[in-house]
């Protein structure tokens, strides 16, 4: 876990309750005059909230403030009015990413409420006057290390951490090919579940989901649950396949080869054919990723130059390019111009639609590359978009 920054850091936090005779209240807040009357008087309704808003999570901006609250009710006789009223709140600034410490909010709710049906901490004036101490250890240890742990009796310890929130990782699809970001071998293999054990010496990033499937004979869902897993952990990428029939070109990204020494020494190491001899020269590796570009295949790269291709591994000279995003694959895209065949219309057709890539297409047919590419060509009504 790590320091907050000053955009995220929580601003406030205050314990609010229902009062039998003032009715909504601010009974603590540290800093203390944080939230002003007049600002909790114009949002107390979603503070202390009527029951159908009761243990939800509560986010309102107003004022310039972001506030972030479970409201809990505790319904028994000994309460005045049947029932106790609470909310712990976190206040953030309006342009915060408040979510990460949502859980901590709903998680807050349920410790209060599982100490005052145990103890009667809430409930009890003495012990209530803990609180301003606890919640200043909450909001100091949160905002210095995304972690807590603050005492609140002799048996009660209350242990808290800030998860950063992920986004969700992309769609797995048959034709993507996963390569790791870092040394395979560095991971222990009891790391991995059993499945993603039984098909980590298929991912050798040249490999796609479907062919891994098939060669370590594993279902090809729960390949792909396993990939997306390891992506979701930023362990992998996910690369298109390798052909020679590819074309590629190059993104702005690739001049940071020529300005970063590092990269370039990462770069040699890398596309070196043979890692123990003659390493590559720079000039030479620059030239042939210089050299990709519109209607120019791998193929074509490889009669060209030869001579700067003596120690580059093209396949990894590719590869390298797509991790760090200085090239990118152009795909090819067939679509049908017309349907007048609809009647015996052949089952493949189906997937000229423009939105299937050739790689996608040989996946779902089990066609190969250069049966589908006969077929396209044969058929004057197919036409092929590059993108």
């Amino acid at each position: 876990a790590k320091m907050a920054d000053g955009r995220n850091k929580i601003r406030c936090i205050f314990f609010s309750e229902f009062h039998p005779v003032a009715g909504p209240k601010i009974a603590f807040q540290v800093p203390e005059d944080y939230i002003s009357q007049k600002l909790f008087d114009s949002v107390h309704i979603y503070i202390i909230t009527k029951p159908q808003l009761q243990n939800k999570l509560i986010t309102l901006d107003a004022l310039g403030h972001r506030i972030i609250g479970c409201p809990v009710c505790i319904e028994n006789a000994k309460y005045s009015r049947n029932a106790l009223l609470f909310n712990m709140c976190f206040v953030f600034g309006s342009a915060a990413d408040s979510q990460r410490y949502e859980p901590i909010v709903k998680k807050l709710a349920g410790y209060l409420t599982t100490l005052e049906l145990e103890t009667g901490f809430l409930s009890d004036e003495q012990s209530k006057l803990k609180l301003p101490e606890f919640m200043q250890e909450l909001l100091t240890q949160l905002n210095t290390c995304g972690t807590c742990s603050v005492p609140i009796n002799e048996s009660n310890t209350l242990h808290l951490k800030v998860v950063p929130t992920s986004e969700e990782p992309p769609v797995v699809l048959e034709h993507h090919v996963p390569v790791f970001l870092q040394d395979k071998e560095s991971f222990v293999s009891s790391q991995w579940d059993l499945t993603t054990q039984q098909i980590l010496l298929y991912i050798d990033g040249f490999n796609h989901v479907q062919r891994i499937a098939q060669e370590a004979d594993v279902d090809i869902n729960l390949v792909r649950i396993c990939v997306q897993n390891m992506l979701y952990y930023g362990v992998i990428t996910l690369l298109p396949i390798f052909q020679y029939s590819n074309v590629y070109v190059c993104m702005p990204d690739v001049h940071a080869l020529v300005q970063d020494a590092n990269l370039q020494a990462e770069c040699l190491a890398y596309v070196a054919k043979h890692p123990a001899h003659t390493p590559p020269l720079f000039r030479d590796v620059f030239t042939l990723y210089c050299g990709l570009g519109p209607g120019t295949t791998v193929r074509d790269l490889c009669t060209r130059h030869a001579v700067q291709l003596q120690n580059v591994d093209e396949r990894r000279l590719i590869q390298f390019g797509l991790m760090k995003g200085m090239i990118r694959r152009v795909q090819k895209f067939p679509v049908k111009l017309t349907s007048s065949e609809f009647g015996n219309a052949k089952p493949w057709t189906r997937w000229m639609t423009g939105l299937h890539s050739y790689d996608e297409i040989c996946c779902k047919t089990g066609m190969t590359y250069q049966e589908l590419e006969d077929k396209v060509e044969s058929d004057p009504h197919i036409v092929v978009c590059w993108k």
